[in-house]
C-alpha cells in the first residue's frame, strides 16, 4: 500500500523509539569518525572508514573519486530516480589536535563531533536504519561523504561530483549534525577572504606616517567597519582572525586578516568585494605598502522558496516533532545544489555546543529524533510529496 504524507507523518514517533535500537551502532560510528582527523584536503582516512562501512553493509557501487569523495548507493526497488544525501567529511581542526571523544551520560565531546562527524555517522548508518524500520524505497539513495568543503576547499568535493555525475538528481539531503531544527534551503551571499599586508625589505620607517603591518591592516580594518550595510535585508562582517609578527619588541613585516560578509541582500557580497578592493589600493598607494586580497570563496543568494513542496513537508515534520524551525541560509554543501538547480535543504541532527571549539558536544537522546525526521524525509521525496509544482 503507497504511504500517504498523513502516515509518514503518523509514524515519526513511532520511528523515533525504535532507533534507539541502534543507539550503540550510530555512536560507535560517530566515535570512530570522530577520533580520525580529517583537516580540509586530509580526509583520506576518514573517506577510507567510511568506505568501508559500505563494503561492509553489501552496498553498490563504492567507489572514491577524484576529489577524495566516498560514494556508494542503496538501490530502490524501481530505481528510476536518485535522491543525493551528503555529508562533508572535513573538519577545522588540524591532525596535531588531540581528537579522543569523552562519552558521558548523554553527551559526546570532542573536536569536530557536531561539524560533522555525527553527520557522517547517520550516513554511514543509515543503510542499517531503513532496514531496521523494514523501509523499502522505490528511488535510488546516493550517499556522499563530501571531501575539500571548508575553508580553502570551497566545496571542491562536491562540486567535483556535481561535475562528473551522470546520474539525475531529483533531490538532495545535506546532513550536519547540529544543530536539530534546522532548516536550510537558501543559499546566503557571502564573501571570504583574506587581506594580507607586507612591507617591502627597503621600507622607510622614517617616512611621515609610517607604520607597521599590524597598524596598517587595523586601518583596513576600520575602513571596512565604515562602509553602510542595509539592516534589512540582514548583512553581516565577521572578522575571524588576524595573524602577525613572532615577539614583543620587532615590529611585523608581514599580517594577515580572515574575514567573511554574509548577507541577505542579492548581490551585497559582491558590491561589498568591490568597496574592500577600493580601501585596499588607497592605503597601499599611500603607505608604499603591497596589500591584497585573496578570495577564499563566494556565493551568491538563492534557493528554493518558502512554499516549495520540500521545505513545507520539513515543516510539517518538525511540527510533528514539536521542534521550532529554524530557518538558516547554508553556505555549505547545499549552495553548490542550488547553483545547480537541484531541490534540497540542510538539515541538523541534535543539539549542540562550543562548535569548532575542542570542547564541542552534541546531545545524544536528541539524535533519535534527528533522526526520525531524516526518515520521514527521505519517504516523502521518495513518495513524491516533496516535487516542485
Amino acid at each position: 500500500m503507497s504511504l500517504t504524507a498523513e502516515s509518514i507523518l503518523n509514524a515519526i514517533p513511532q520511528h523515533r523509539e525504535s532507533l534507539a535500537a541502534l543507539r550503540e551502532i550510530l555512536l560507535a560510528n560517530a566515535l570512530m569518525i570522530g577520533e580520525i582527523p580529517a583537516p580540509t584536503f586530509e580526509e583520506d582516512a576518514r573517506i577510507t572508514f567510511i568506505i568501508n562501512r559500505f563494503t561492509e553493509l553489501g552496498l553498490q557501487n563504492i567507489s572514491i573519486d577524484e576529489a577524495g569523495n566516498g560514494m556508494a548507493m542503496i538501490p530502490g526497488t524501481k530505481g528510476r530516480k536518485n535522491l543525493l544525501i551528503c555529508a562533508h567529511a572535513d573538519t577545522v581542526f588540524n591532525a596535531k589536535i588531540d581528537h579522543a571523544m569523552s562519552v558521558g551520560p548523554d553527551t559526546i565531546q570532542g573536536p569536530g563531533i557536531g561539524d560533522n562527524s555525527l553527520g557522517l555517522a547517520a550516513i554511514a548508518t543509515l543503510p542499517e536504519i531503513l532496514d531496521h524500520l523494514d523501509i523499502q524505497l522505490e528511488d535510488n539513495i546516493i550517499l556522499l561523504a563530501c571531501a575539500k568543503s571548508l575553508g580553502r576547499g570551497d566545496l571542491g568535493g562536491i562540486r567535483f561530483f556535481l561535475e562528473n555525475n551522470q546520474l539525475p538528481l531529483r533531490s538532495a539531503i545535506c546532513i550536519e549534525g547540529i544543530q536539530l531544527g534546522r532548516l536550510a534551503y537558501t543559499s546566503i551571499g557571502m564573501l571570504r577572504g583574506e587581506i594580507t599586508v607586507e612591507l617591502p625589505p627597503d621600507y622607510d620607517w622614517n617616512k611621515f606616517g609610517a607604520a607597521g603591518s599590524v597598524v596598517l591592516l587595523n586601518k583596513v580594518v576600520q575602513r571596512i567597519m565604515e562602509i553602510p550595510i542595509p539592516m534589512e535585508p540582514p548583512t553581516r562582517i565577521h572578522f575571524g582572525s588576524m595573524n602577525a609578527g613572532t615577539s614583543y619588541g620587532t615590529e611585523p613585516t608581514t599580517a594577515t586578516l580572515r574575514f567573511e560578509i554574509r548577507s541577505e541582500k542579492v548581490g551585497m557580497a559582491a558590491e561589498m568585494r568591490q568597496k574592500i578592493e577600493a580601501i585596499i589600493d588607497e592605503i597601499a598607494t599611500h603607505s608604499d605598502t603591497s596589500i591584497s586580497l585573496s578570495v577564499i570563496a563566494q556565493r551568491t543568494k538563492s534557493g528554493l522558496d518558502y512554499s516549495h513542496p520540500m521545505v513545507q513537508t520539513m515543516r510539517s515534520i518538525l511540527k510533528k516533532l514539536e521542534i521550532k524551525p529554524q530557518d538558516r541560509p547554508s553556505v555549505g554543501e547545499l549552495s553548490a545544489l542550488i547553483k545547480e538547480g537541484i531541490p534540497g535543504v540542510t538539515i541538523g541532527l541534535t543539539k549542540g555546543r562550543d562548535k569548532n571549539e575542542l570542547k564541542e558536544s552534541i546531545a545524544i537522546n536528541p539524535i533519535f529524533d534527528g533522526l526520525s525526521q531524516l526518515v520521514a524525509l527521505i519517504q516523502s521525496i521518495d513518495g513524491g510529496f516533496c516535487d516542485g509544482r
